[in-house]
């Protein structure tokens, strides 16, 4: 089955089944944020193409700036808050498994050998997207969260990605689903 049919069947089973859930959580949101229950954010695409991605509001404005709220926690801890991405999915912006998609300055300004993650549909998942599952905790422990992502975690988020361009395959891409759901990878060679 080819990758993006799987993308296809899977978002659309994954919309029916939890349909229900989304606008249970919307609703929540929204109270919670005070805000609209939806989050919407330009994001870089394939081949470098910028789009609209759909998640489910976890912040709200506050005088001080923009902070998570107690549901909002709870709706990343266990990812709820992506699940509207499906419908990115269904729409073909976004496949199951990919490098996550970021806002411009990042993927789109990427040079060399890497510029090759551009072909690559940005994905709900991937193999960086589980080692830094725990990002946001990781960069409150640094005095600069900003300097640290660009000089640690982007980088090393490029090497995995680019060890996953050149090993993608439908069986892995199921894997690394699995992984992501145990929310642990092998500490093995997982490409093999």
């Amino acid at each position: 089955m080819p990758k993006r049919l799987f993308d296809i069947v899977f978002a659309a089973l994954g919309l029916a089944l939890t349909f229900w859930l989304i606008i249970i959580l919307y609703i929540l949101a929204g109270l919670s944020t005070r805000q609209g229950g939806f989050f919407f954010q330009e994001r870089v695409g394939q081949y470098g193409r910028k789009f609209i991605i759909i998640k489910l509001r976890s912040m709200k404005e506050t005088p001080g700036g923009k902070v998570t709220t107690p549901f909002g926690v709870f709706m990343r801890k266990f990812k709820l808050d992506e699940l509207p991405q499906l419908y990115n999915v269904l729409r073909g912006q976004m496949s199951f498994v990919g490098p996550r998609p970021d806002v411009p300055g990042y993927y789109d300004k990427l040079t060399g050998n890497a510029t090759v993650l551009l072909q690559l549909k940005p994905g709900i998942t991937g193999p960086a997207s589980i080692k830094y599952a725990n990002e946001e905790a990781l960069l409150a422990t640094v005095p600069n969260p900003l300097e640290y992502n660009d000089a640690v975690i982007f980088p090393d988020k490029v090497k995995i990605n680019l060890a996953y361009y050149y090993n993608r395959s439908l069986w892995l891409d199921i894997k690394i689903i699995a992984w992501t759901i145990a929310r642990k990878m092998p500490d093995n060679n997982y490409f093999e």
